[in-house]
């Protein structure tokens, strides 16, 4: 949700996120062991950005309802979950559903917050061939491309509102009127020009700058 490698990214001179391994329970990620954080920059610089990808999710009121988010690092291509449970199980499936169709070579890695609903991180990893990233606590600047995403979500999903009442085609709409905005990120292009141009060519390095 949080580079699309949907995440696993690394900006420069910043910490990257952090690789986990299986938690003990479902639900719960208190036991995932980090590996050191120099490890996981040497790692992240062998992979383009556009082969990383940041998930999150956003909340709705009294914590009851969310809307997943997976944000592509370089293009800035957004794709929307519907989740018609806030757990592990809704968020798996939705995962798996919505990235299935991309590439295997831009689908390095995930970048997620430490949110108890990726409990089967280990099944998302193995489903779509990626490697699953955590965020440090606190620290939503490791996966910044995914939490300005979200600010620009609260437009149309405000806080403190029912999200479940948003179907998966309401979702679909506002993910594609977000795609061809333009983004001055982008040089006024957008995401959904610069990342059909990156599926077209077959060269992976096409959007690096």
């Amino acid at each position: 949700m949080s580079q699309f490698s949907i995440s696993g990214r690394v900006i420069c001179g910043q910490r990257a996120a952090i690789p986990s391994e299986p938690s003990k329970r479902q639900g719960d990620l208190s036991h995932t062991r980090h590996p050191r954080v120099i490890e996981t920059l040497r790692q992240s610089r062998n992979h383009p950005q556009q082969q990383r990808k940041e998930g999150d999710l956003i909340i709705g009121k009294d914590k009851g309802s969310a809307i997943g988010t997976l944000v592509e690092r370089q293009t800035r291509v957004v794709r929307l979950l519907h989740l018609p449970r806030r757990d592990s199980d809704s968020l798996h499936d939705a995962v798996t559903a919505r990235m299935s169709d991309l590439p295997p070579a831009l689908m390095r890695s995930i970048t997620w917050d430490q949110g108890t609903e990726m409990a089967r991180h280990t099944n998302i990893a193995e489903s779509l061939g990626a490697k699953i990233y955590f965020c440090d606590s606190h620290s939503p600047w490791q996966r910044g491309s995914n939490e300005n995403m979200n600010g620009l979500l609260r437009d149309y999903f405000p806080k403190a509102t029912e999200l479940g009442i948003h179907s998966a085609e309401h979702l679909y709409a506002v993910e594609k009127e977000l795609n061809n905005r333009p983004r001055l990120v982008l040089h006024d292009h957008t995401p959904a020009e610069l990342f059909d141009a990156l599926l077209a060519s077959g060269d992976q390095s096409v959007l690096r700058r």
